[in-house]
């Protein structure tokens, strides 16, 4: 039981719950109690002065839902017919979002059918929900030093691309968190790099060669996600790092790389924190019409941020950004006579990026 001071208690676990009864609680005021089960708790909350405490998305017998809200508690029910948490205390890992093997019965699946509900009560629930990963995520990244790739989802297993950006990501993870936006592509592919951190360059070699089988998640999610998770378990305890998806692009599933996975329903929000929270800079690979969304939507944040807040940005591939998609001059330009200029770079390798960030 973690003890706290001053009068919020957080509560996401039933035996915190039950040491702090045991412990001789006689009021629950100001505690914030959080997707748990207290049908069989009856008697104790009976017991206790729960004024200005909240009761989030638990599940509460009818007598104990009407004696808290007569004796002062704020009630929140859960949503039995919503398929996620809509209180989230912590983020995802892959286990959760691939909790079945036939991926159409996954909770990734299901999730991705409800959202496209409509009605007042799947809109809250989807905010309830994208707020609880807000603050889960908060918690999560602090006092870690974040680094963001970025790049096209399209980059198949086998291609060089592909094998480009988990080596990126594989050598940025010796001293940082790398973040990506959780899905297939250059993402899973850094976060493979980050997976197979602690692992010599060989088992890296060897895990691209057995993903390769599987290039795509089309036509078979199923088997793209098998793929990963042998992987995974070949290879087990891997380094951290973080994937940012969300059910908006429901065609994408997330990657089973990210150890830890802040999946959102509202794209909009989800962009934004992705490149908010990479304080230790982002680097930028090939991409499309996305990255190139994301390269001056980080260079706005920059732009006008003071010379202590700037994070470096680093683009990679010099003919394709100055060429194929000429994003590098007009960046340039941007960041002529501002606290931004000496932290953006255009470089050739990942190696290169690597040496920047790494």
């Amino acid at each position: 039981m973690k003890r706290r001071r001053g009068q919020v208690v957080e509560i996401h676990d039933l035996t915190d719950f039950d040491e702090r009864v045991r412990a001789g609680v006689v009021s629950m005021t100001g505690w914030v109690i959080t997707g748990l089960d207290l049908r069989d708790r009856e008697d104790v909350l009976a017991g206790c002065r729960v004024a200005g405490a909240m009761f989030l998305g638990c599940r509460l017998t009818p007598a104990s839902d009407a004696s808290l809200e007569a004796r002062g508690a704020l009630v929140f029910p859960a949503m039995p017919t919503v398929p996620v948490d809509t209180w989230p205390a912590r983020l995802y890992t892959p286990d959760d979002l691939y909790d079945t093997p036939a991926y159409r019965r996954s909770l990734d699946a299901r999730a991705y059918a409800w959202s496209r509900e409509t009605g007042r009560e799947a809109a809250l629930a989807r905010a309830l929900h994208d707020h609880g990963i807000d603050t889960a995520l908060a918690a999560w990244t602090k006092g870690r030093s974040l680094v963001g790739v970025m790049g096209g989802h399209a980059s198949e297993r086998g291609s060089a691309d592909y094998a480009e950006a988990a080596r990126l990501g594989q050598g940025l993870s010796g001293s940082r968190t790398v973040a990506t936006g959780g899905g297939p592509g250059a993402m899973e592919a850094a976060n493979l790099g980050a997976w197979l951190s602690r692992r010599p360059a060989e088992a890296l070699e060897e895990a691209l060669a057995l993903l390769g089988r599987v290039p795509s998640f089309r036509p078979d999610v199923g088997a793209w996600v098998d793929a990963a998770f042998e992987v995974r378990d070949r290879w087990p305890d891997g380094g951290e790092s973080l994937g940012i998806p969300t059910w908006h692009y429901g065609h994408e599933p997330p990657n089973a790389f990210a150890t830890s996975i802040a999946k959102y329903f509202g794209n909009p929000v989800r962009e934004a924190i992705l490149l908010q929270i990479c304080n230790a800079g982002i680097v930028f690979l090939p991409g499309a019409g996305g990255t190139v969304q994301e390269i001056f939507q980080d260079a706005c944040e920059n732009y006008y941020a003071d010379a202590s807040s700037v994070a470096p940005m680093v683009l990679v591939g010099r003919v394709y950004w100055t060429e194929t998609f000429p994003a590098w001059p007009l960046l340039q330009a941007l960041a002529k006579g501002r606290p931004m200029e000496p932290h953006v770079h255009l470089v050739d390798t990942v190696d290169e990026a690597v040496s920047l960030l790494g």
